[in-house]
């Protein structure tokens, strides 16, 4: 027999392979296209909640004493930052941890506010320093680090 004639004789088995084949890539194509029809429609249906964004920027800074810095702060975010607590570290790495901060001010979304930060040991509700006490000496460098009550860290650099 004619190897041609071989081949034409078995064509039905080919037509019913390639229509299987072809059903399997329609019914993929469809699927995807439902797929991306329903997360679009779910994805505008789900609202998604606006939980803010805390920014804290620096504007100026000033020390009224040797144991306390103000600095005037601007909250750029937009919504309220609340202080928690607040560390004061010096050159030599020993910080000053004020724990319980809670006389700080609130400052709302795009306005300034004042921030006292002190290192005060001894007192009922003062901070307590890790390893021994200090002042901030003239000349010298610190970084304030601000704690929000959202668990947000800001640090800043000052210099006396």
């Amino acid at each position: 027999m004619n190897p041609v004639r071989k081949y034409l004789k078995h064509k039905k088995g080919i037509n019913t392979i390639l229509a299987s084949l072809l059903m399997v890539v329609i019914v993929v194509v469809a699927s995807v296209m439902v797929y991306a029809w329903s997360t679009g429609l779910l994805g505008t249906l789900l609202v998604q909640p606006n939980v803010g964004k805390e920014a804290l920027t620096m504007d100026t800074y000033a020390f009224p004493n040797n144991n306390n810095v103000t600095l005037t702060l601007r909250n750029a975010g937009t919504v309220a930052i609340t202080f928690a607590s607040y560390y004061v570290k010096n050159a030599t790495g020993t910080t000053y941890t004020q724990s319980g901060y809670a006389w700080g001010p609130t400052i709302q979304p795009n306005t300034p506010g004042l921030t006292q930060v002190g290192i005060t040991a001894g007192c009922g509700v003062c901070g307590s320093f890790s390893t021994s006490s200090f002042t901030f000496v003239s000349g010298n460098s610190y970084t304030v680090t601000l704690v929000t009550s959202r668990n947000n860290q800001f640090t800043f650099t000052v210099v006396r």
